[in-house]
């Protein structure tokens, strides 16, 4: 079994792991599995197989420890000060926490939706941009197609006691504040990566980018669904126009490739 078939049963366990949780859901049935951090692990090895094979393992391990520190830093930040998504603070439901603020998981699920998050950024900018101007565009682009994800996944978490807002914010109760943070933390974690790997050479070992389109976009439909499954039919219908046309250019611009 080569690592590319490795790499595609994460993505294929990921989908069925989802699909799966919309299906219980919807049956309002128990899933019989702790889907939440079962599926945060094997995005997040996908993520990193993906990468490895795509960037090479070098840039991938930088990409990581970058996004993976950039976000437990930003989120610990946040939630000790308040200053960069809002007061807010996190239940124990998603298990054990950093400093007691943060839980794991977090900085985990931030690689893994990152990651294809800077891919179609990567994909959709004209191939003849490079250096610094590349990843300025890339890492901004990236905090958008990240932040969409958000517009139907925070109300969610919220309604599941993942955590919780301390303060009545503006979208369906959540800061607009947050939003911005989230740009902020996807813009720094993809900046920092592309700054501090652009020497790295390396000679990657190849693999379709069209399957980190379809990571994003299996977590992006599923986290849709369940808002409308759990009624929230608002952050669903505004999930669904903030995620989708990143969905629609990233399997665009993705269309010739060999899967």
């Amino acid at each position: 079994m080569t690592l590319r078939h490795i790499t595609l049963i994460f993505l294929n366990i990921s989908i069925l792991g989802y699909l799966w949780g919309m299906l219980t859901l919807g049956l309002k049935i128990s899933p019989g599995l702790p889907l939440t951090p079962l599926l945060t692990v094997s995005s997040f090895v996908f993520a990193v197989l993906h990468a490895g094979q795509r960037e090479g393992w070098r840039k991938a391990a930088f990409f990581v420890v970058i996004v993976f520190i950039t976000g437990l830093a930003f989120e610990s930040f946040g939630v000790a000060t308040g200053l960069v998504y809002g007061s807010y603070h996190y239940s124990d439901k998603l298990g054990p926490k950093f400093l007691g603020l943060v839980p794991y998981l977090i900085p985990l699920a931030w690689t893994f939706m990152v990651y294809p998050s800077m891919i179609i950024a990567d994909r959709i900018i004209p191939t003849a941009w490079k250096g610094l101007k590349k990843g300025l565009v890339v890492a901004a682009i990236s905090g958008v197609i990240m932040t969409a994800w958000d517009v139907a996944m925070d109300p969610i978490m919220v309604i599941g006691r993942n955590w919780v807002w301390e303060v009545k914010g503006a979208y369906f109760g959540i800061p607009l504040q947050n939003f911005a943070g989230w740009w902020l933390t996807t813009f720094s974690a993809v900046g920092l990566y592309y700054m501090i790997t652009k020497k790295i050479d390396e000679k990657p070992l190849g693999i379709p980018d069209r399957w980190a389109v379809y990571s994003y976009t299996i977590t992006a439909t599923t986290t849709i669904v369940m808002a409308l499954i759990t009624g929230l039919g608002g952050p669903a219908l505004a999930g669904f126009f903030a995620i989708f046309p990143w969905v629609l250019m990233g399997f665009l611009r993705t269309d010739q490739e060999s899967v």
